[in-house]
């Protein structure tokens, strides 16, 4: 049985929004901005300089191509400055051995509480916006990350206002902690929300052993995440569906012309290959192939 949700209400006060001015994170800076103004934020700019391996460099050449690279990083904040006027931003060139500590840090320092991000994902999820990077982002981050994948990129942001959101779900505590950031977006904007759950597949061996939920279960847990008192304009929509979960996720997105998906990961404690709700194939294909943005809220 799932307990109701409580409300939560949404205060994005600092918004960070990570850069490698990479087409990927150059299609996501507008969502960051839209976002930071939205909630009336201010939007931090972070780019990492890590070290890079300069093969067949004396010391001399090897500090001047450090030196390019600064000044490279610099121009390009520059560039990213030049797309906020009128918000009240901050550039930041961070140089660390890793963009997770340096992440790690501004969270911390600079009480974040969103975090934007650009992704890759043409092979899949595995080449990822700063390499593994992003996903190390999203599983370790305490607050919740806003992907941009490569099919996101061309859709139109709409100011950060989402209206259609597709929270999906297995019911563990992971997946459940999702819940309260899409209810409360999905009340702050007057969305159409619905809740998803898939199921595996039956086969005939499995018979009437198969699973330990019902699909009745399932559709009355789902209604039950909402609080009774939530203020949404229309009833939230349950879905159970059968087959591979990224695989419907992203079909119930598509259909329902979603412009918001809300996942809950597991913490990548020990390394990323622990699974996530879903199991940690779902994450990285939502991800890659979703044509809307991908929040996500660790567990």
């Amino acid at each position: 049985m799932t307990t109701p949700t409580s409300l939560t209400r949404i205060k994005v006060k600092n918004v960070l929004y990570l850069t490698d001015f990479s087409e990927p994170s150059e299609a996501a800076l507008p969502y960051a901005a839209a976002i930071a103004r939205e909630f009336g934020g201010k939007l931090y700019a972070l780019h990492v300089l890590t070290p890079q391996p300069y093969v067949y460099s004396t010391p001399e050449t090897t500090v001047t191509a450090m030196e390019a690279q600064e000044e490279a990083a610099q121009e390009g904040m520059e560039r990213a400055g030049a797309h906020l006027a009128g918000l009240v931003h901050e550039t930041i060139i961070e140089n660390e051995l890793g963009v997770w500590p340096a992440v790690e840090r501004a969270i911390k320092e600079l009480k974040i509480d969103m975090i934007v991000v650009g992704t890759h994902g043409r092979s899949g999820i595995e080449r990822l916006l700063l390499g593994s990077v992003a996903e190390e982002i999203f599983r370790r981050s305490p607050v919740p990350v806003l992907t941009i994948g490569p099919w996101a990129a061309a859709a139109v942001h709409n100011g950060a206002k989402f209206h259609r959101i597709v929270f999906a779900t297995d019911f563990t505590k992971a997946s459940l902690a999702a819940a309260p950031y899409a209810i409360a977006l999905a009340q702050e904007n007057q969305s159409r929300l619905t809740l998803l759950h898939v199921m595996k597949e039956r086969s005939r061996k499995d018979g009437d052993k198969f699973g330990a939920i019902s699909v009745a279960d399932a559709m009355h847990s789902l209604l039950e995440i909402v609080p009774p008192e939530a203020e949404l304009w229309c009833r939230p929509e349950a879905a159970v569906q059968y087959g591979n979960p990224p695989e419907k996720i992203l079909e119930a997105a598509k259909d329902r012309g979603a412009d918001l998906i809300v996942l809950g990961v597991r913490s990548a404690t020990g390394h990323l290959g622990a699974a996530t709700h879903v199991e940690r194939a779902t994450a990285h294909n939502v991800v890659a192939h979703a044509q809307c943005p991908v929040l996500t809220v660790r567990g």
